[in-house]
């Protein structure tokens, strides 16, 4: 059962920052590109081997790359304010998944992975629930 902290909203938005900000610009992403990501972690924060917190399965070790220590995307994130109007939307995005305010666009999906990338171990033999913008999406 998804639980609510204080600290998910912001943590929530860092993610999507992270992982999806080039997203916003393109032309099959969009906002939905945003609102995709914060979705596979809310579908995450369901599942029972995953935290019912948020801003706890963001920040898993070695589930979203941006908050490695080694990703240069980290330092980013962190330092990011809401005078960027990416971060802006990010946090808008962030906001209508937390709250239910938008549909899942990723149709229950739980992971994803870049395009631009080999597909993972864990992709093999999946089938994607959809493709936004650069980003493939899986319900494992």
């Amino acid at each position: 059962m998804l639980k609510i902290h204080e600290r998910d909203l912001d943590i929530l938005a860092r993610t999507i920052y992270g992982e999806a900000r080039g997203e916003l610009n393109h032309p099959a992403g969009g906002m939905q590109s945003l609102q995709a990501v914060a979705w596979v972690i809310k579908n995450r924060a369901k599942m029972v081997q995953f935290s019912p917190y948020i801003h706890k399965v963001c920040m898993q070790p070695w589930q979203f790359s941006c908050w490695n220590m080694n990703d240069p995307n980290r330092k980013t994130l962190l330092e990011t304010s809401f005078e960027d109007k990416v971060y802006r939307a990010c946090f808008l995005a962030a906001t209508q998944v937390l709250f239910d305010s938008t549909i899942d666009c990723t149709k229950g999906a739980n992971h994803y992975h870049s395009t631009r990338i080999t597909a993972p171990y864990w992709a093999m033999g999946q089938t994607p629930t959809t493709t936004i913008g650069h980003h493939i999406f899986y319900k494992l």
